[in-house]
């Protein structure tokens, strides 16, 4: 019997769209890629989803194995939501919507774009084939986020926190940002702070498809 929850459906694709078809499900897998989040975080990043509509979201994720809820060790000691291992097997299904979505009809919004989706624009902008041979490792800090980018293989791996070393750092805001992996501005003129290696970087940056919206 269908109902409000299911599609009813035996086909793996309506199976997916049971756990992840309601409003708000992909925006909180996509909260999550790159790292744990608490409830607040969540709030935050999602601010035009209810609390309501965010907690059950929430509870439905969570019961259908996608993510997981985990208390920190100190000294944080607090509850955060994580992507399971299944729920991270996401990650290339919303870059390759990211990228289908930028062909869509604009909509007018005054909305910024928040921290993590800045950087799965920035996995969904990329050119892989024009990273070449660059092995490096970045930091990029955007006022309260902090994010490690790894460069490697021809692969680009994002999560949340800082690194243990880096090659360069770039530290800027989300509006500045968004002109870099977006725009295509250079560093000096978004009004970005780079240290380090800034050739490597600029190797990242020139990997980006830039012109198109995220």
């Amino acid at each position: 019997m269908t109902t409000a929850r299911t599609y009813g459906d035996p086909c793996a694709a309506a199976r997916a769209l049971d756990l992840l078809g309601e409003r708000w499900a992909l925006m909180i897998v996509r909260d999550l890629l790159f790292g744990p989040k608490r409830y607040s975080d969540l709030q935050s990043g999602l601010p035009n989803a209810s609390p309501t509509v965010l907690s059950q979201r929430l509870r439905d994720l969570e019961e259908g194995g996608v993510i997981r809820r985990r208390k920190l060790g100190p000294p944080a000691r607090a509850w955060v939501y994580e992507l399971t291992e299944w729920g991270h097997d996401l990650e290339p299904i919303l870059v390759h919507l990211g990228r289908w979505g930028r062909h869509s009809p604009p909509k007018e919004t005054t909305a910024p774009l928040g921290t993590d989706s800045l950087m799965l624009a920035m996995k969904s902008h990329l050119d892989t084939a024009r990273l070449g041979d660059l092995d490096a490792t970045f930091l990029v800090d955007v006022g309260e986020d902090v994010f490690t980018l790894r460069v490697s293989g021809g692969e680009l791996r994002i999560r949340r926190g800082e690194p243990d070393r880096w090659d360069a750092a770039l530290r800027t805001d989300p509006a500045a940002l968004k002109t870099l992996v977006i725009d295509g501005t250079p560093p000096g003129q978004a009004g970005a702070e780079l240290t380090g290696d800034h050739a490597a970087l600029q190797r990242l940056l020139d990997a980006l498809a830039v012109g198109d919206e995220t």
